[in-house]
């Protein structure tokens, strides 16, 4: 059986216009599939960025259209698209962005909370839950200050992972650790891939990052040179 497309990009065009007018995507078309393990790579300035800003429905000043999980996104209202957002997708950065004097449970918990589907008692449950997960469960009631820096990004995944979003949405999501830590979070998303389904989409300039993901798209000024098929 065919697996769901779960998002999907028909003709992105994007322009800039300061200082002068840029076109930095050109007609972006191409589908994710659900538990798909997607790697964007490119030299700096491609569009990788442009293109996740759109996908995560942050950007909407761009031509095209953009499906994600069967809903049309593109002309949406804010409210709607923040509604998508916080039910559909979960965010990790390069910069873990945790609330350093809150524990490590609470940050996670966070997004649950803003969400207000499940009791607190319920969200926090989950959030020692995604810990687990992880391996850090240990870490749940420390502040976020004082763990390490490859423990902190675990923190910050499990947290996009609180309200079991259909996406998660990675920019250079490995860019800050080290070799052991960025070892330790490749073969996190690999394992939610390919045991739990769920969907990556990740930016990455990290060669062991792309070589383990499920496919590998390259991007090259403003256009997919492969689609890693």
């Amino acid at each position: 059986m065919d697996k769901n497309i779960i998002l999907k990009a028909e003709n992105l065009i994007k322009y800039y216009f300061e200082p002068v007018k840029f076109q930095a995507l050109k007609s972006i078309s191409f589908k994710v599939f659900e538990g798909e393990f997607l790697s964007v790579v490119g030299k700096s300035g491609c569009g990788k960025t442009t293109m996740m800003y759109i996908l995560s429905t942050m950007d909407t000043d761009y031509e095209g259209e953009l499906n994600i999980s069967g809903q049309r996104v593109t002309g949406q209202k804010p409210d709607y698209l923040a509604d998508i957002r916080n039910k559909n997708i979960g965010f990790v950065f390069q910069f873990h962005y945790l609330l350093p004097e809150f524990t490590c449970l609470k940050n996670v918990m966070i997004p649950a909370l803003k969400l207000n589907k499940y009791s607190y008692e319920e969200v926090e449950e989950r959030a020692y839950q995604k810990l687990e997960l992880l391996g850090i469960k240990e870490q749940a009631l420390k502040q976020a200050s004082k763990i390490s820096g490859g423990q902190q990004q675990r923190v910050a995944i499990a947290r996009a992972l609180i309200n079991d979003p259909k996406i998660i949405m990675c920019d250079e999501p490995t860019g800050n650790l080290y070799s052991k830590n960025t070892n330790i979070v490749i073969d996190i998303f690999k394992k939610l891939a390919e045991d739990y389904g769920q969907t990556i989409i990740a930016v990455t300039h990290d060669k062991d990052f792309s070589e383990k993901s499920s496919r590998t798209m390259e991007m090259k000024d403003g256009e997919i040179l492969s689609h890693g098929w």
